[in-house]
């Protein structure tokens, strides 16, 4: 047997890919295979390690040097340098945001430092397509464990006892949802995975999906036992190829092993997992949308009770989590519910993944113990933001949450905390936002999204939501008028007490978030026809510098409303009461001499 004296991991989640990680991967071989040494040193494609910014990402281990940004010559150089001459390449090495220092190891960054990686143990330390590795990490142990030495009671009673919340949205208790299904009169029952996130910046679960398909088979088939199920279902995005493809292998293999299917590990329990592939309507986030869909109906959501876990598919009783809830699973289980319930805070156990997206330095998939306060994972495990921009405000909870401003910087992230806040945990993406963020435009991008993707089953959302988009656009375009504030409030609050649906009654939250935090900024746009983050076209202008222009006319021809005028050889002027603000001329000048101000 070959002795192996390097692994070198590659970076295979979706970021990295977009960047170019299989040249990378490609070029890695060629290199090691021309050097002779294919022998000692083996290439692994992961998961998403993490700082997606970073791609394409290269760890040489045993030292676990971290390479970003590579390319297919950089990772040719790191093959001579590093794995034949034993020298690290420097320039490639991460440098901190915040100091500009060289940090050689991956656990020397400060992006890794804080966190506490439970739902993210595997990815991006296993290649999520053999499922020996994930083996190797005590994988599908839990479930033999459960199996083995554990009755149905006790696996729910151990989750219970953990104080696991799901982390698909509200968070409503894991182990009180599952003793409900398991206790839930009717025969057969189903668990499903709801694998369809939707929210802007968000790509936690697909993360997981990509990099650590396992865990979640694993934790639905343990779930299976608990409840009394015989069949699961994942329903994922169709956005989302890799981890289809990657859920699809991870299934077949599962299946080979006798790990899923009939009389598992022989101990005369029977499940089995299918997929299905959703349309990407966001509202199919709605568990019961989603089983809807999962039944080849229209994806709406229903009024509720009756809950899943009492009649969900087919009528039958249903338990349902998301990715990250299920990621939890197999952990609390092998390492009991004392170990997980002692991260945290005292009613929000555990971690929580967020997706870091915005205006910071450090972008990607981030694992943190619940109650971390938010400047922590801005400016130490985010590195801050970029350009010496001052921080505004962060979003949580996507288009269903709210905004955290900078005298709020301190906050414990924690479900309560964020919900005093006026905002929500959701599924975890969380972007960044600086000085230079309109947030009265910002509330308009969150209610076109809401708008654009509501079912239009009831009335307050179809129609609750639509004014309140129209009445944000006529404020971005210098419209507004007294009483257009009171009235989105106004508005807000009955969506949210009539809608019929929980996507409908968190819809108004990214208005009355910013509302409440920055009505300065919506009284400037209303009062005084200024947009204080200069975002905003129709506060704005398009101006000719006399000082650059040469008079070709090329701005005065491709002006569509004749705004414009001059003589050849001399500077040209803007009517800015004819100017619709096309942008046309400052596309057609050859000499950048005009500019929006």
């Amino acid at each position: 047997m070959d002795l192996v004296r390097a692994h070198v991991l590659v970076c295979g989640g979706a970021a990295c890919v977009s960047s170019g990680c299989a040249e990378v991967r490609e070029a890695l071989e060629a290199e090691i295979a021309a050097k002779g040494i294919e022998r000692e040193i083996k290439v692994v494609v992961t998961g998403c390690m993490g700082p997606c910014d970073l791609g394409p990402i290269i760890v040489v281990y045993p030292e676990g040097v971290f390479y970003c940004n590579c390319t297919a010559d950089d990772a040719r150089e790191i093959v001579d340098e590093h794995l034949v001459k034993g020298r690290i390449v420097d320039r490639l090495l991460y440098e901190e945001p915040m100091t500009s220092e060289k940090v050689e190891t991956q656990e020397g960054m400060t992006f890794f430092k804080q966190q506490e990686r439970v739902a993210l143990r595997n990815t991006g330390v296993i290649d999520p397509l053999v499922i020996d590795e994930y083996i190797a990490r005590d994988g599908y142990a839990a479930l033999g464990k459960a199996l083995a030495e554990m009755t149905p009671e006790e696996v729910v009673d151990t989750i219970k006892q953990s104080g696991l919340r799901g982390r698909g949205g509200a968070g409503f208790p894991t182990g009180t949802k599952w003793m409900l299904t398991a206790k839930a009169p009717g025969s057969p029952k189903y668990v499903v995975c709801n694998a369809d996130e939707g929210d802007p910046g968000a790509f936690m679960d697909r993360s997981v999906l990509e990099g650590d398909p396992h865990s979640v088979l694993e934790a639905m088939t343990i779930a299976g036992y608990a409840v009394g199920a015989n069949q699961g279902y994942i329903y994922v995005r169709a956005e989302y190829p890799l981890a289809v493809e990657h859920l699809q292998h991870a299934i077949g293999q599962a299946r080979e092993y006798g790990l899923l299917g009939k009389d598992i590990l022989g101990s005369g329990f029977d499940f089995d997992i299918d997929l299905r592939v959703g349309a990407g309507a966001f509202v199919c986030g709605e568990e019961t949308a989603l089983l809807a869909s999962i039944e080849s109906r229209r994806g709406e959501p229903r009024p509720r009770p009756p809950y899943p876990a009492q009649s969900g598919l087919w009528g039958q009783p249903t338990l349902i989590n998301n990715v990250e809830t299920y990621a939890n699973i197999a952990p609390i289980i092998l390492r009991g519910s004392e170990w997980f319930s002692s991260m945290g805070t005292e009613k929000s156990r555990g971690t929580k993944v967020f997706a870091l997206a915005g205006k910071i330095n450090n972008t990607g998939l981030v694992e943190v113990p619940m109650g971390t306060p938010l400047r922590d994972i801005i400016f130490d495990i985010g590195g801050g933001i970029p350009n010496g921009k001052k921080f505004k405000a962060a979003q949580t909870g996507g288009p269903s949450g709210g905004c955290i401003p900078a005298e709020h910087l301190d906050t414990p992230i924690d479900y309560e905390s964020l919900r005093a806040l006026g905002t929500m945990m959701g599924s975890g993406g969380l972007i960044v936002m600086d000085e230079d963020t309109c947030m009265v435009d910002l509330a308009k991008f969150f209610m076109r999204f809401i708008q654009d993707e509501s079912c239009g089953k009831c009335a307050p959302c179809r129609i609750g939501t639509k004014r309140m988009l129209e009445i944000l656009d006529r404020i971005t375009k210098g419209e507004g008028k007294e009483g257009d504030v009171e009235l989105l409030v106004e508005l807000g609050k009955e969506i949210i007490d009539t809608a019929m649906c929980g996507l409908g009654q968190s819809a108004p939250n990214p208005v009355l978030s910013t509302i409440r935090y920055f009505r300065d900024e919506y009284d400037a746009h209303i009062r005084d026809k200024k947009c204080p983050a200069g975002v905003c076209v129709a506060f704005k202008h398009y101006s000719i510098d006399p000082e650059l222009c040469k008079g070709c006319g090329m701005c005065r021809r491709s002006c569509p409303a004749g705004a414009i005028s001059g003589e050849v050889k001399k500077p040209h002027v803007i009517d800015v009461d004819k100017c619709i603000k096309c942008g046309a001329c400052a596309t057609a000048c050859p000499f950048d001499a005009i500019s929006l101000q």
